[in-house]
């Protein structure tokens, strides 16, 4: 990147080369790049001496423009889970695939088709709709889907 051999942050994602430091995603994102703490929750450990509390952030971050990336990182002091959960979003970015609904004007503003996704016992769908219509699912998912450009 350094050297001027690749140009952008699709070249990366085209060739699926390895993004190891999270400053050639600052070097491409710039001031674009937003992000936001999902959640911080304690999480305990028994030792010998009793419980060992660390904190466990998670952090989203995007472009609005069809990148996203979520961290999570857990550490003893909440600022440095943050801002080690943010190092992590940076390296986990990768491109959202946006459509149109209806007519091809202006940017994308919707997913290209429907699309179900599952992680243990939790679904998700997600449908194209019409421009407008906003984004019905719960607050987290929006702020997800609004950091991907999808509104």
């Amino acid at each position: 990147v350094k050297d001027g051999k690749i140009a952008s942050l699709e070249e990366i994602f085209l060739f699926s080369i390895p993004v190891k430091e999270a400053e050639i995603i600052d070097y491409f994102l710039k001031e674009k790049l937003n992000d936001e703490v999902m959640k911080i929750m304690p999480v305990q450990k028994q030792s010998s001496a009793g419980q060992r509390t660390r904190f466990k952030a998670f952090v989203a971050l995007g472009d609005g423009n069809g990148h996203i990336g979520l961290g999570v990182k857990c550490a003893a002091e909440v600022a440095t889970a943050i801002r080690g959960a943010i190092t992590s979003a940076k390296l986990n970015v990768s491109p959202v695939r946006r459509g149109y609904w209806g007519r091809k004007n202006g940017p994308p503003h919707t997913v290209p088709c429907k699309v179900t996704g599952k992680c243990g016992s939790v679904r998700v769908r997600l449908i194209p709709a019409p421009r407008g219509t906003g984004l019905v699912a719960s607050p987290s998912s929006k702020k997800l889907m609004a950091m991907a450009g999808i509104a």
